[in-house]
């Protein structure tokens, strides 16, 4: 079936902003069927041999009808991760390999490749703009990662994993949040000693809403986390640990275990990069990205783990000494390592977390990120009042203005945990700013997603100080989409920005969480309203680096272990997959999780969040990040003139140009790590100390 522009459909609604709360599961395949059709037709008609290949006649025709079909199933795909119901998953799923195959189908289209290749190779190209010659550059680059060349059997084939590995990333996901879900423990008052008052009283009130008496913790993480970092009861702690780590395993729920999903998500990877004409899939992830080779890339996380292991060491050999010391613990089990670097924080830094989060309550949090993104770059953020249409209660939209009032574009804030919605923070676009033929400007608009705890007993939510650098991080990838000048859609805002840099703006921005400047107007005690004390600071300034040894080589892990499962892993089972795990850990790590530990199988980033052979995007953006935001460090963190030339040069560009060539934009030079070294207390006068 078609539907008109004003068919009452809230997904083919393009006149303003999404109508989340209209959008019912009915509503989903009549309206993503019906924009498929229309970019078919689009994409029939650009793509015949009679249509001049021009911008004008081939890429303005088929960015309009797919910003629609993109937009409508964005929509979709982020109720589907923040308030997922059985009805709203099946109809997702149902429509899933429909869209994909669409997407799959344009990538391998010949006749649109030709169009491409022919504009590329006429007098027009020439007289384009820089901008929209790398836009057609990448799109023949892309055509080719789509398999366009492909002939035949290998062409089909190659479209039929495409859609196979788009259900496996959707299953994983759903076998994560599932799991997740799934488990609850329900403890009386014998076993809640330590646990911070606020926590306890969110897992009374969801008790309560059970039906039950006591306490109700789960694997979400505002609730897992205090218990595993203060509760004093150790048998708690192991349940919670245990069921944690084996989530969507194996040794969970048979009816959630990921094992069998992740060994096919591999094993399809690898096919497809055989089709592609390269060795391994780790190849095909870095054609789009900064780094080379992936050679290259476990050469570079390999050298951070060979700088941060006697760090790590200490790390670890300092937490043992004290565990045996003063607690009595001869040996450290993996659900004490929270709980017993919480103590040696406590003893060595005289800091409490606990203490800490009494100051970072979420509105002052909020109320001082504003003042540091109005302050750099000039703007204004004003929340809209009213009713915003939005997916829950708790959502807010906000509003960013330039310094003549004029809207550059706005933001969602979902910050809270909930069932049915994603465990983790993201940030995803709505849709992106355009330029469009007709002369309109279309303003950006994103979604920032995080899980923090919800207030309770009347008070604010209070924060960690991470969740505060969560927080900035994700409103760094906003700033990054939301104050893009950049006119053509496919380069706008975070879009054509390679996936190792794009971790740079988020990163930038948990560094004025550390800064005296910020943190004043940043805290007011839940209690008294006063902000942080400058001796609370410096604490926290001191234990800054607490542990940063045992972190980097946790995260280097991490990304070592996803390059290497998609470079060196040939037999694609579980058996294969752990003992590469196991392989990987003994060369990188220092502690030593316990053997049922498996935490790949809810290792959602790389199984189904887009950092496949990219997790190390991390670590290397980290280094950029750290070494741009040392020039806010010499000049001053709130100078104005630094946020202007920050602005300018990295993020309005968004990607039309190369990440490394804004970068030195902005600072002058090639990218060093010491100020990442620096930063992490990782230096030859740390080391001796």
């Amino acid at each position: 079936m078609t539907l008109s522009p004003t068919a009452d459909n809230p997904l083919c609604d393009f006149s303003d902003l999404p109508d989340y709360a209209a959008v019912k599961p009915e509503h989903i395949e009549p309206a993503i069927d019906a924009l498929i059709l229309s970019a078919e037709q689009t994409l029939e008609q650009v793509a015949a041999p009679h249509t001049p290949p021009t911008w004008s006649n081939v890429v303005e025709p088929l960015e309009r009808a797919t910003e629609h079909l993109g937009r409508a199933w964005g929509v979709v795909s982020h109720l589907n991760a923040v308030a997922d119901t059985p009805a709203l998953r099946a109809a997702y799923n149902a429509m899933l390999p429909r869209v994909t195959e669409f997407w799959t189908r344009l990538g391998q289209n010949q006749g649109l490749l030709r169009q491409y290749q022919a504009l590329r190779d006429s007098a027009e190209f020439s007289r384009l703009s820089p901008t929209r010659q790398r836009i057609i550059d990448h799109a023949l680059r892309d055509f080719r990662l789509s398999g366009a060349l492909l002939e035949g059997a290998a062409r089909s084939r190659y479209a039929e994993i495409q859609e196979r590995l788009a259900a496996l990333g959707q299953t994983f996901s759903e076998h994560v949040l599932d799991a997740t879900a799934a488990h609850a423990e329900y403890v009386g008052e014998d076993q809640i000693a330590g646990i911070p008052a606020d926590v306890l009283q969110a897992a009374r009130q969801a008790a309560e809403q059970d039906g039950r008496a006591g306490y109700k913790f789960t694997l979400h993480y505002p609730s897992y986390m205090p218990v595993l970092q203060h509760g004093e009861h150790r048998p708690l702690r192991e349940r919670l640990y245990r069921a944690y780590v084996t989530r969507a395993s194996e040794l969970g729920d048979p009816q959630f275990d990921n094992s069998a999903v992740m060994a096919e998500i591999l094993a399809l990877r690898d096919e497809e990069a055989r089709l592609l004409g390269y060795a391994n899939y780790a190849e095909v992830s870095l054609v789009p990205k900064m780094a080379d080779t992936p050679e290259q890339v476990m050469h570079f996380l390999r050298d951070l783990a060979a700088r941060a292991r006697p760090f790590a060491q200490r790390d670890l050999d300092t937490l043992r000494a004290f565990a045996q010391k003063e607690l009595g613990m001869a040996q450290l089990e993996a659900w004490d390592i929270a709980w017993a670097s919480e103590k040696l924080r406590q003893s060595h830094y005289t800091l409490s977390e606990q203490e800490v989060r009494q100051y970072f309550t979420l509105p002052t949090v909020i109320a001082g990120l504003f003042r540091v993104v109005q302050t750099l770059f000039s703007v204004n953020l004003q929340r809209v009042q009213g009713d915003i249409h939005a997916w829950h209660p708790d959502v807010e939209l906000y509003r960013i203005e330039n310094a003549t009032g004029r809207t550059i574009g706005l933001f969602y804030f979902d910050l809270y945990a909930r069932d049915g919605k994603r465990s983790g923070a993201w940030m995803d676009h709505v849709r992106s700013r355009w330029l469009r033929a007709d002369g309109t400007l279309q303003t950006p608009v994103a979604t920032l997603t995080c899980n923090f705890p919800s207030p309770v007993g009347g008070k604010p939510a209070l924060l960690s100080h991470d969740d505060v650098q969560t927080l900035f991080h994700e409103f760094g990838h906003g700033l990054h989409h939301l104050l893009t000048q950049v006119d053509d859609i496919a380069v706008s805002g975070i879009s054509g920005v390679e996936w190792d840099a794009v971790e740079l703006p988020s990163q930038l921005m948990e560094n004025f969480c550390w800064e005296w400047e910020v943190l004043r107007f940043l805290t007011r005690h839940v209690d008294t309203g006063e902000p942080l004390p400058r001796a609370l600071f410096d604490k926290m300034l001191a234990a800054k680096n607490f542990q940063s040894g045992m972190q980097t080589l946790r995260q280097v892990e991490f990304a070592l272990l996803d390059m290497r499962l998609h470079h060196d892993l040939r037999s694609y089972t579980r058996e294969a997959i752990e003992a590469l795990v196991a392989e990987n850990r003994d060369e990188i790590a220092v502690l030593q999780p316990p053997p049922f530990n498996r935490f790949l199988c809810s290792f959602s980033h790389i199984f189904a969040g887009g950092y496949a052979a990219g997790y190390y995007s991390y670590k290397w953006a980290e280094v950029l990040s750290a070494d741009a935001y040392e020039r806010f460090e010499e000049e001053g963190p709130l100078n104005p003139e630094v946020g202007q030339r920050y602005q300018q040069a990295i993020l309005a560009v968004g990607g039309s140009r190369d990440a490394i060539d804004s970068f030195k934009a902005f600072r002058g030079r090639e990218p060093r790590i010491d100020a990442l070294l620096r930063h992490s207390g990782m230096t030859a006068e740390t080391a001796a100390a």
